[in-house]
């Protein structure tokens, strides 16, 4: 089984810069797309339901603004849009699939970035979040959480880390919720579990400022996270650079 996972900053943005040539050549079985920027009545008949794949979607209120979707090669037999959390699924924040017993998200946690009233919020969603994580890691389900969680965990998931210690998305608090994530809660980095060791080919989102794609200083803050039974049938990952069809670059990752 082939998962990828891709913020797309803009899915009409990324339609014009090839995604759909480039799916047709993946063969993937499941696509978790995030920041799609746009509402159902933006979307054509390709983005809603690509040529081989069924297409859900959870659309931000807010026109041009987050919004994540799935598509998958198998009609889902469930779908749950949102968390059941007026304030988070009003940014469109969470899509699950559910095929059988497993169940895939797409997930797009807020950045705090733009100033310390969105770091509140984002603080606030990843508490709230923690026991819907928990509840999923003990439902005896396999998970897989795909998406851009705007948190690189450690030193090797971003080339500047000691200039970015004090900035979000590298804040000790945002890397210790991650900690304890894997550690306690028992999710699995899928990536980092098949290649504990390594930096520069990590990074999946590159700042539009400067050189940082040419120089390849990076972030690694799209993951894919799954419960243990599953992440152990990963067999590899790798981060799609051949092509840009946005800010970040696609994580794949093939199970048994």
């Amino acid at each position: 089984m082939k998962i990828i996972s891709l913020n797309l900053n803009g899915i009409r943005s990324a339609t014009n810069k090839g995604l759909y040539a480039w799916l047709k050549t993946q063969d993937a079985d499941i696509v978790c797309m995030q920041e799609i920027k746009a509402q159902a009545g933006d979307m054509t008949n390709e983005m809603l339901n690509p040529e081989g794949y069924f297409g859900c979607f959870h659309y931000a209120e807010k026109k041009g603004y987050s919004g994540v979707g799935i598509y998958s090669k198998i009609k889902p037999d469930r779908i749950v849009e949102g968390l059941g959390i007026a304030d988070i699924d009003n940014e469109g924040r969470y899509i699950e699939a559910r095929f059988g017993n497993l169940s895939v998200v797409s997930l797009y946690l807020p950045s705090g970035s733009s100033g310390e009233e969105r770091q509140a919020f984002k603080f606030s969603v990843m508490e709230r979040f923690m026991p819907h994580l928990k509840m999923l890691k003990d439902s005896g389900r396999d998970v897989v959480v795909c998406g851009d969680w705007n948190i690189a965990h450690k030193e090797a998931d971003l080339k500047n880390w000691k200039g970015n210690k004090k900035n979000s998305g590298f804040l000790p608090e945002e890397r210790a919720w991650l900690t304890t994530l894997f550690d306690e809660v028992g999710w699995v980095d899928v990536y980092r579990s098949l290649y504990p060791e390594t930096t520069d080919a990590c990074y999946t989102w590159w700042s539009n400022r400067g050189q940082a794609w040419a120089k390849n200083v990076g972030w690694r803050i799209d993951y894919q996270i799954a419960t243990a039974d599953f992440a152990s049938k990963a067999l590899s990952s790798s981060v799609y650079k051949d092509e840009r069809f946005s800010d970040h670059a696609p994580l794949i990752v093939e199970y048994q």
